[in-house]
């Protein structure tokens, strides 16, 4: 079922609200928080502002869209499973920066019709940075356009990636392939919030971005602010993204080409199958 303008603009609107709800609790805790946990995996933190924040973004969608099914971090998935909408949320993206005061985090809410990423909020509550955008919109920062960098070479581009929790257990990493494209790009970057670092691509801060390991409530609002920013999103070997993968390549689409190419002489010692 298709959606109009008007449509995707309430639910637009409705996201909005969610992530700076949320953002006005984790600036509350931000500096303050007094029980950090492991979720079983190290490195994969939970905290009092992550439940808070949470709740916050869940409120507003109870109160706005109360029949729509929800993929929520910490709560799990609830909700109809005929229904053609999910919202996808992740209320604190770089809870390990937070809980270090490293302020590189986000809040991010996204939904999808259909199975396919429609309508994404993305806001730093610290740098106070709202990235919007929904399908056919365009993609604003702080509600002014923003589009995808103009970099046409490898060689000048400036890239960044993330590393999944697992990597202390798995063979499947990245770090070969962060090696790689350091030596052949102006720099890669590693900032520990896959929101934002899709934000940055749209906005065109970084040139491209990769990474593996993610779930469907880091990516979906991002996905939407890259391509309505004109970006491309796709495999690592450019056949159609699929969400459920985990892994991602989302770039500026000059260099789209040439990363992934790049990435798929990295799989001969470092399979990604």
């Amino acid at each position: 079922m298709s959606h109009t303008p008007q449509q995707l603009q309430i639910f637009l609107d409705i996201a909005t609200e969610a992530v700076l709800a949320a953002g006005a609790v984790l600036q509350t805790h931000w500096g303050k928080l007094e029980d950090i946990q492991e979720k079983g995996r190290p490195g994969d933190l939970v905290t009092e502002a992550d439940k808070a924040a949470e709740a916050a973004v869940l409120e507003v969608l109870r109160r706005h869209v109360p029949d729509h099914p929800i993929l929520a971090e910490e709560s799990g998935q609830f909700g109809r499973s005929d229904s053609e909408y999910l919202w996808a949320i992740d209320p604190l993206d770089g809870t390990t920066n937070y809980a270090h005061q490293y302020p590189c985090f986000a809040v991010s809410v996204g939904l999808l019709i259909d199975g396919v990423p429609q309508v994404g909020a993305v806001f730093n509550p610290i740098q106070q940075e709202l990235f919007r955008a929904a399908k056919g919109l365009g993609a604003t920062c702080n509600r002014r356009s923003i589009r995808v960098s103009q970099t046409d070479e490898l060689s000048k581009s400036l890239l960044v990636t993330g590393f999944a929790y697992d990597r202390h257990q798995t063979p499947d990493t990245n770090y070969a392939e962060f090696a790689h494209l350091t030596h052949l790009t102006q720099g890669v970057r590693r900032d520990g919030s896959a929101a934002l670092d899709l934000a940055y691509v749209a906005c065109g801060r970084f040139d491209g971005y990769w990474e593996r390991g993610l779930s469907m409530w880091d990516m979906t609002a991002g996905i939407v602010l890259v391509e309505e920013a004109g970006g491309s999103v796709t495999a690592y070997d450019r056949a159609p993204f699929n969400l459920s993968s985990g892994r991602i390549l989302a770039t500026n689409s000059k260099i789209h080409h040439s990363l992934s190419h790049e990435l798929m002489q990295v799989k001969r010692t470092d399979p990604i199958e």
